[in-house]
């Protein structure tokens, strides 16, 4: 990948083991409802497409959720969303080896974004936590446009503002969230399977290359 610019990196499960906070802040919220919460670990597969989404699965208890009441989720997501913004890094670490590839990367010149389903509001706070923000060029979340991934939005906003063109970006992920979003976009992706990816073989949605380690982009991505 030697003529690529742009490197858009997912955030939860790719960069960042944000699994702990995540799981508390869902359970607290369940707690105040009277719900049954949930281990760390059960949590973990329903990780990946949002907060909307998550907290579905957690009323419902289960991955294949059904659409719970409105006025049950609007106070779930209330009361989860108020308490993680509290608690935001919480037990979370960054991935093994995800400071010093950024670091390489950014120093081969590289153009680093962040393109996350997580609410907007919260990604710089998380980025600057683990002092890793000085990195990225700009950093969007849920919110910004209309339409999470795997919906392209986001992905071109980055490309449209970066003024780079898609042929020289690529999208780095870890679920089928990801590879999808850039397919949709026809943005070169790399999957990485350490993540969150709830059981899916990311190998069976042909990305460009699969990796299970983070420090292997330097193995593609070195003449910057």
């Amino acid at each position: 990948m030697r003529d690529k610019e742009l490197l858009i990196f997912d955030m939860d499960g790719t960069i960042i083991d944000s699994i702990p906070a995540l799981a508390k802040s869902l359970n607290y919220a369940l707690k105040e409802l009277n719900l049954p919460t949930y281990p760390q670990e059960v949590i973990a597969n329903w990780v990946g497409n949002g907060a909307d989404v998550l907290i579905k699965r957690g009323l419902c208890g289960k991955k294949d959720y059904i659409e719970p009441n409105e006025e049950l989720f609007k106070k779930a997501k209330e009361l989860m969303l108020n308490y993680y913004k509290d608690h935001l890094t919480d037990g979370c670490s960054l991935f093994d080896s995800v400071l010093d590839t950024l670091e390489y990367l950014y120093n081969k010149n590289y153009i680093l974004a962040i393109a996350t389903n997580k609410p907007h509001n919260f990604v710089q706070t998380m980025l600057k936590d683990f002092n890793i923000d000085r990195f990225f060029k700009v950093a969007l979340g849920a919110g910004i446009v209309p339409n999470k991934k795997p919906h392209p939005d986001i992905l071109l906003k980055i490309c449209k503002d970066l003024d780079i063109d898609k042929e020289k970006s690529v999208m780095i992920g870890d679920s089928s969230s990801d590879i999808k979003a850039a397919k949709a976009a026809n943005i070169d992706s790399i999957a990485l399977t350490f993540g969150y990816n709830q059981g899916v073989d990311l190998k069976s949605l042909n990305p460009t290359y699969v990796f299970d380690r983070f420090d292997k982009l330097k193995e593609i991505f070195w003449n910057g």
